[in-house]
């Protein structure tokens, strides 16, 4: 590895920071989709909803920010798919900088675009009447799971964005992730659902991340969720990580 790694990174991260400042759109187009969902939800649908829950913007909230984590992370596969067509991928590995750090500064641009949003969110959400008894620690470990969801999910948008042959190609990924909190108890409890789409529901990633993240604001013992969410968090994470960075490793030996 580089010695001048974390430099070389923190200059890539500072590019792609400078991008995303520059069209701050992108990140308020990202939250707008996940808010607009929150409001018609709470508003509209929460009364014929019956969720168990005295306040359905406290059940709702965790599965829309995995909503808009799973939209946010579809930029870094067009911003990886855009530099890999200029051939400014190409430009930067003719220059003395650690190969590995163009895709990590991609990939750290997306945690702090996605926790600006994620951010965005549970404000509008405090105003909807959000509240949570959850205490410093507790939100630690609600950052640390959107974190590392937002990463397992970024690493999977750079394999797309690498692949790729076209713009469309590089996001089309990204919709049914967007999809999958609603076969989830993001919106109600998997008991209402009929017994293949239950099974389905309480066997995906989503739940038990959900569950758990729903548990900790509210300040409730999380029990075994917590543990399948991190499993299902650290397995996409790393699969995702060896595809990307052989992906990577492909295209540039080609060069």
């Amino acid at each position: 590895m580089n010695e001048h790694f974390l430099s070389d990174m923190g200059v890539m991260l500072g590019r792609s920071m400078r991008h995303i400042m520059r069209s701050v759109d992108t990140i308020f187009t990202v939250c707008i989709t996940p808010i607009a969902m929150m409001l018609l939800f709470v508003y509209v649908l929460g009364g014929a909803i019956q969720s168990g829950a005295d306040n359905y913007v406290n059940y709702l909230l965790p599965g829309i920010l995995l909503i808009a984590v799973a939209s946010g992370i579809s930029y870094t596969a067009y911003r990886l798919f855009q530099d890999k067509q200029r051939g400014i991928i190409e430009r930067f590995h003719s220059m003395p900088v650690a190969r590995s750090s163009v895709l990590w500064g991609h990939v750290l641009t997306s945690v702090v675009s996605n926790v600006i949003s994620v951010t965005v969110i549970i404000l509008v959400a405090l105003i909807m009447g959000f509240r949570s008894s959850a205490g410093v620690l507790s939100w630690l470990a609600v950052a640390g799971i959107l974190v590392l969801f937002t990463l397992a999910l970024t690493w999977v948008a750079a394999i797309a964005g690498l692949s790729a042959n076209s713009m469309e190609g590089a996001t089309a990924f990204s919709y049914p992730l967007i999809f999958l909190p609603f076969i989830s108890s993001a919106f109600v409890p998997t008991d209402t659902m009929p017994s293949a789409v239950r099974a389905f529901a309480e066997n995906q990633p989503v739940t038990s991340i959900v569950e758990t993240i729903r548990a900790l604001l509210a300040d409730q013992p999380v029990g075994h969720d917590i543990w399948t969410a991190l499993a299902w968090c650290l397995g996409i994470l790393i699969v995702a990580y060896v595809f990307a960075v052989r992906t990577y490793k492909s295209q540039s030996s080609h060069r």
